[in-house]
């Protein structure tokens, strides 16, 4: 399903052009450039729109040294890049070295899925150049010499199967490959088969030296897209999920003794973004931890309640119990963050009753923004999540905020959480993820966060079950031939404003 539409961006800066500059409404009402701000799981482009954020999300809520292996596993690290940022990225993404001879591959990553998908050759409506400024790959399994097709008698397609991850006809007979068909609320979608391959990758290890490894896994080859899976200005190479399924990376490389079960990453929140993933777990003063729900699809989590500046607002926890219609999902393949439709006005009532009496607050098209030149930590309320056990998530004013303009020293903020419209389900994403670390334990079934400086480095146990620490930082994506470069994808209504401001003799910048 998707959200109501709601036009923010642009009525929101004509609300500050009124407050601002004496007669700029009235102008503003000749039209200028199209409406917005949005998200999901590819790229905002120039004009994005809160609304096409939203439909984004909703769209995705569908839904060297190589003997290694038989030895102590290390902590697998893949490399970062990518923002929370609508305006310059909107998605985290690593990169994977997939066949022999290797080729790298840029694949976002995503809690809220199990496979790893890439592009394959051919592919029907597949995108051949990105605005991420990166060079897209297609993977062939025909040119790979390690690479062979599991096929519908393959016991790991027959795993797949009860999961819902495969496609075998009644009539294929048993060396039909084992294919896959993945759809999206929007109506885009990926379909393809399994094939088995090369993954190579690297391996701190308790010296904290680091090593190329490599192991054999099952991993998607598309051959098809559609929808906004096709649109260039937001292409990938594919999707990594994390989930918690047999094919998952996690669990294939843990069953193979590579890594354990535990991943962890640290995802920034500044505009240049990046961060670390480790498949082991980090340990670092302050992580609580708090179960995670079993027999569950996605990685959910008992919230019990929400409370603004200590104070527990009204909501029934009973709206929070996980069912097959509710639920608390934690999902980084979702840009934004999505409150249960019972507990969205509580939410914003309290906000804009806890805000410092020098914010000037406006409603625009039924969204929430504020409008101050104070600090934003000093302005807004802190926002505290409390899950089972009463373990709490605190919740800065930046993860629940989404900066959209500043007019000379006032800046204008929306609140970034959306109403999940009809929906009883809420889904942490990327807005409240950024700026700390998060443990997915699933040898515990457990979840862990804290607050972290994300451009630091991090300590991350080992898989051999000692108490031995290896040390990983950010990984130098200068290594990358293939690194993404990053332009300010400022929107459409934000570069209208500029134009109308300079008219009526102010000056607009984005931050």
């Amino acid at each position: 399903m998707r959200p109501p539409e709601v036009a923010v961006a642009v009525a929101a800066a004509v609300a500050v052009a009124a407050l601002l500059v004496p007669g700029a409404a009235a102008a503003a009402s000749v039209p200028l450039l199209p409406a917005a701000l949005a998200l999901q799981r590819a790229v905002p482009h120039k004009g994005v729109a809160l609304e096409e954020l939203r439909r984004r999300d909703w769209a995705r809520h569908r839904s060297s040294r190589r003997g290694l292996l038989g030895g102590v596993a290390g902590v697998v690290d893949f490399p970062v890049e990518g923002s929370a940022n609508p305006f310059m990225v909107g998605l985290y993404f690593t990169h994977v070295k997939l066949g022999n001879p290797a080729k790298e591959f840029f694949v976002q990553i995503d809690t809220g899925s199990d496979i790893l998908w890439v592009t394959c050759s051919p592919c029907t409506g597949c995108p051949t150049s990105s605005g991420l400024n990166i060079q897209l790959e297609s993977f062939s399994p025909d040119t790979s010499s390690t690479s062979s097709r599991i096929t519908c008698s393959d016991d790991r397609c027959t795993a797949a199967l009860r999961t819902g991850e495969a496609v075998c006809q009644t009539s294929d007979s048993p060396s039909s490959p084992c294919g896959y068909t993945f759809t999206y609320g929007d109506g885009s979608g990926t379909s393809g088969y399994y094939v088995s391959d090369m993954m190579y990758f690297d391996t701190v290890m308790g010296n904290e030296q680091t090593a190329n490894s490599s192991a054999s896994i099952v991993f998607g080859c598309s051959n098809s897209q559609s929808g906004d899976l096709t649109k260039a200005d937001r292409a990938v190479d594919g999707i990594f999920g994390f989930g918690q399924h047999q094919l998952s990376v996690v669990s294939q490389l843990n069953s193979l003794g590579v890594s354990p079960r535990v991943f962890s990453h640290c995802l920034k929140g500044s505009d240049n973004g990046g961060g670390i993933l480790v498949l082991g777990e980090i340990v670092e003063p302050g992580l609580v931890y708090t179960p995670l729900v079993p027999s569950q699809p996605h990685y959910n989590l008992n919230l019990e309640s929400i409370a603004v500046n200590g104070q527990k607002l009204p909501i029934d926890s009973s709206l929070f119990t996980t069912s097959n219609t509710q639920g608390t999902i934690v999902d980084s393949g979702t840009t934004l963050a999505y409150l249960a439709d019972g507990a969205y006005d509580p939410f914003v009532t309290a906000i804009a009753g806890a805000v410092s009496p020098s914010v000037h607050s406006l409603v625009s098209k039924g969204n929430q923004c504020f409008l101050t030149s104070s600090s934003v930590d000093l302005s807004f309320p802190t926002v505290t999540l409390y899950f089972m056990g009463g373990v709490a998530m605190t919740v800065k004013p930046e993860n629940y905020l989404l900066q959209q303009a500043s007019v000379d020293n006032n800046v204008l903020w929306c609140i970034g959480w959306q109403r999940n419209q009809g929906q009883d389900i809420t889904i942490l994403g990327d807005l409240v993820l950024k700026d700390k670390i998060f443990v997915y334990d699933l040898a515990n079934m457990r979840m862990g966060w804290a607050d972290y400086d994300c451009s630091m480095s991090v300590n991350v146990t080992t898989s051999s079950g000692k108490n031995q620490y290896v040390n990983t930082g950010q990984y130098d994506v200068n290594s990358s031939t293939r690194r993404a470069s990053y332009k300010s994808l400022i929107p459409a209504v934000i570069a209208a404003m500029v134009v109308h401001m300079l008219v009526f003799g102010g000056a607009v910048s984005r931050r």
